[in-house]
C-alpha cells in the first residue's frame, strides 16, 4: 500500500519549491556531474516517475471494481445482508470471508453512499451513488489498465530541483512519499524543467533494491521492472490471476494438507482430513493418508479465460479426480471447486528445517499460548477456551484465565515413533494433563492430537499481546468503552435473546468480563480478542461449560463480523454447520 503524507505538509513543500527567488546563488549547488541531467515535466521519463508514484487503487477492487481509484476509510458496506464498517485493509478480508462461506453462490455487495475516493494523483472526489461509481469505474479496465506501476517503488526521501528556461536553478524540494512526489509533478507545467539528486534507490516487488545514478538509468530501471510482477488488478481481491507456470511453481513448492472436502454436495472432510498431497514437477502427485499409505496420481494445469484450472487424476481416489477451478490461492491456502457441490480446501506446509525438541522448547518459551480448542475423548472442553499457557524455564508451566492461575510441569521429548510430544502435568486442571503428540506447527499455531482416542489441543501464539496488530487494540478499546447488552442471540435459527434480558456485560483490561443484573454482579468470565492463524479476528468468550445456564452458551471463539462504537456482531459456524449469531449493543 502506498504511503501517505497529509495535504498540509505537501502544500508547504510545494509552495516552498515554487516561490524561491530566481537568483541561483541563493541555493546549494547541484552535485557535480548533474548540471545537464534536467528533464522536461512532460517527458517520457517524467511520466514513468508519475506512474510509479501514483496511488494504487487495486487493493479494494472487491468493493469498487476499479484499480484506478480507492475508497477512503472508513465506509460501510452490506455484504450478503451483513453490514460491515471498513476501517482498514484487514477489514476487506471480512468481505472475502463472507463471500467464501459458499464458494459458488451469488455474492451481493452494496456500498452505503456517499463515499470519498482517491484518484491516482491523490486528488479526492465525493461519490453519491452507485451509478456515479460505475460510470467512473468503466474508464478503468480490469487486469491492469490503470496508471500506477506497482512492481517497483521509490525509496524516500528524494530531493528534486527546479530550473528556469536557461537551466538556472530556481528551487529545491525534498519529498517523503509517493503522494508528495505525485503532487509535485501535478504542480508543474508541461515545459517546466526539473532535476533529481542522484543516487536514487528503488525497491522491486521482491524486496531487491536498485541504485541508479542518472535519468537514463532511472527510466531504464522502471521500464524493465514495470511488467515483471502480477499487480493483482482483478476485481475479486484474491490473488487468483495466474500466468503460465506460476501456479505450477506454487503447487510444487511445498506439500499441501487437506482441510476440507465436499463431493457432489456431501461433506467428506472427516474421510480426507489432513491427508498430505505432494506435487512433483514431472506431473506426479502423491497423497499420503493418515495411516501413512501413499496414493499415486497425476496433475496438470491450464489457464483459460475463466481462470486457472487444476486437473487431478487417480485410479482409486475418485473424490479428487476432477478438473478443478482454482477459486483462491494465497496465504498458504488453496481453494478448489467445480459446479455440483464439489470443493477442496488445502493448506500449504513449508518447513525450512526439521523441528526437534530443543527448537520446540524455544518456540514455546518465546510467547504466551492461548487455548483455541481442547478435546478429550471426543468431547470439547469449552470451559478452557481462551485460557493462557506460559511455558517457563525449569519445566514450569502456568495456566491462567486472568483471575486464577494453576501451575504444573512441562517437557518436550521424542516418542518411540519419532514424533515430538509435549507432556503437561497440572493437578488443578486435569483437562490438559496429557502427553500431547505434535501434529502441526506454523508461525502462530500449534496442534497436538491423538486421533485414535480423539484427543486434541490447539494453541495460538500471542506475543506482546498483539499490540503491533492495529485492529486488535482498537477492537479491545471499543469493548472496554462501556456496558453492553445482548441485543440478539440466534442459535440455529432459534431466537434465544430473551434468555439474556436484564444482563449487563462489562469488559476490563485484565481479560475479565463481568455480567451483572441491576448492578449486582452475577458472574465473571474471560474475554480476548485475537487474530487467528488464518488472519480472521476472533473474540473469545468463556463463561464456563454448558452447566452454566444460559451464559455457558456464549462460550466460544467467535468470528468478528462487524463492529462500530455501539454495536458488535459475532458469528460461529460449528462443525455440523450449525450457525450462531451474537450481537452486543452499547447500553
Amino acid at each position: 500500500m502506498k504511503k501517505f503524507l497529509n495535504y498540509a505538509l505537501y502544500s508547504g513543500l510545494l509552495i516552498m519549491a515554487l516561490t524561491f527567488s530566481s537568483c541561483q546563488e541563493e541555493f546549494e549547488e547541484l552535485p557535480d556531474g548533474n548540471e545537464q541531467e534536467t528533464i522536461v515535466a512532460s517527458s517520457s521519463t517524467a511520466k514513468l516517475i508519475e506512474r510509479t508514484s501514483s496511488n494504487d487503487g487495486s487493493f479494494d477492487n472487491i468493493v469498487d471494481g476499479s484499480s484506478c481509484f480507492a475508497v477512503q476509510f472508513p465506509y460501510t458496506v452490506n455484504v450478503n445482508g451483513i453490514e460491515i464498517t471498513i476501517d482498514s485493509l484487514e477489514d476487506l478480508h471480512l468481505i472475502e470471508d463472507i463471500f467464501d462461506e459458499v464458494d459458488v453462490d451469488e455474492d451481493i455487495l452494496e456500498i452505503l453512499f456517499p463515499i470519498t475516493i482517491t484518484l491516482p494523483d491523490f486528488s479526492e472526489i465525493v461519490i453519491n451513488s452507485k451509478e456515479d461509481l460505475r460510470e467512473l469505474a468503466e474508464d478503468c479496465i480490469e487486469g491492469g489498465d490503470d496508471d500506477d506501476i506497482e512492481c517497483i517503488d521509490f525509496v524516500y526521501p528524494i530531493t528534486l530541483f527546479t530550473f528556469d528556461i536557461n537551466e538556472q536553478q530556481t528551487g529545491s524540494v525534498t519529498v517523503e512519499s509517493d503522494k508528495d512526489l505525485r503532487r509535485f509533478f501535478a504542480g508543474l507545467d508541461d515545459d517546466d524543467l526539473i532535476s533529481i539528486q542522484f543516487p536514487v534507490t528503488l525497491k522491486l516487488f521482491d524486496g531487491t533494491e536498485i541504485v541508479v545514478d542518472s535519468n537514463a538509468e532511472l527510466a531504464n530501471a522502471i521500464e524493465n521492472a514495470k511488467e515483471t510482477c502480477d499487480e493483482d488488478d482483478d476485481d475479486d481481491f484474491n490473488d487468483d490471476d495466474f500466468e503460465d507456470g506460476r501456479l505450477d511453481i506454487c503447487l510444487t513448492a511445498c506439500p499441501w494438507v487437506v482441510k476440507e472436502v465436499e463431493r457432489d454436495g456431501v461433506n467428506q472432510t472427516d474421510q480426507y482430513f489432513e491427508y498430505l498431497m505432494t506435487f512433483t514437477e514431472d506431473g506426479g502427485v502423491t497423497v499420503k493418508d493418515r495411516m501413512g499409505n501413499n496414493i499415486e496420481g497425476t496433475w496438470s494445469t491450464r489457464i483459460t479465460d475463466r481462470g486457472a484450472l487444476l486437473k487431478l487424476e487417480f485410479d482409486v481416489l475418485v473424490d479428487f479426480s476432477l478438473e478443478w477451478f482454482v477459486y483462491e490461492i494465497g496465504d498458504h491456502t488453496i481453494k478448489l471447486y467445480t459446479e455440483g457441490g464439489n470443493k477442496i480446501i488445502m493448506k500449504q506446509i513449508c518447513k525450512d528445517e526439521e523441528t526437534g525438541p530443543d527448537t520446540l522448547r524455544e518456540i514455546l518459551k518465546e510467547c504466551e499460548w492461548i487455548i483455541k480448542k481442547v478435546k478429550n475423548q471426543g468431547e470439547e472442553i469449552d470451559r478452557l477456551i481462551g485460557f493462557e499457557f506460559k511455558f517457563l524455564p525449569e519445566g514450569v508451566v502456568t495456566l491462567s484465565n486472568g483471575t486464577t492461575t494453576s501451575e504444573g510441569t512441562w517437557e518436550i521429548a521424542m516418542n518411540d515413533d519419532g514424533i515430538l510430544v509435549m507432556a503437561i502435568t497440572m493437578g488443578d486442571e486435569p483437562g490438559v494433563s496429557f502427553e500431547w503428540p505434535l501434529r502441526d506447527l506454523d508461525d502462530n499455531r500449534l496442534k497436538f492430537e491423538v486421533e485414535e482416542i480423539d484427543y486434541e489441543l490447539v494453541l495460538l501464539r500471542v506475543c506482546d499481546d498483539s499490540v503491533e496488530d492495529g485492529d486488535i487494540p482498537e477492537i479491545r478499546n471499543v469493548l472496554m468503552g462501556g456496558d453492553w447488552i445482548v441485543a440478539s442471540y440466534i442459535d440455529n435459527e432459534v431466537d434465544e435473546t430473551a434468555d439474556f434480558a436484564g444482563m449487563d456485560f462489562s469488559f476490563t483490561a485484565d481479560h475479565k468480563v463481568t455480567v451483572s443484573t441491576n448492578a449486582d454482579p452475577l458472574l465473571d468470565g474471560l474475554w480476548r480478542v485475537l487474530r487467528d492463524d488464518d488472519g480472521q479476528i476472533k473474540v473469545y468468550l468463556n463463561f464456563g461449560g454448558d452447566d452454566v445456564v444460559p451464559l455457558g452458551e456464549l462460550t466460544d471463539d467467535w468470528d468478528l463480523v462487524s463492529i462500530t462504537a455501539d454495536r458488535i456482531e459475532l458469528k460461529d459456524i460449528s462443525g455440523d454447520e450449525t450457525v450462531e449469531t451474537l450481537v452486543f449493543e452499547k447500553k
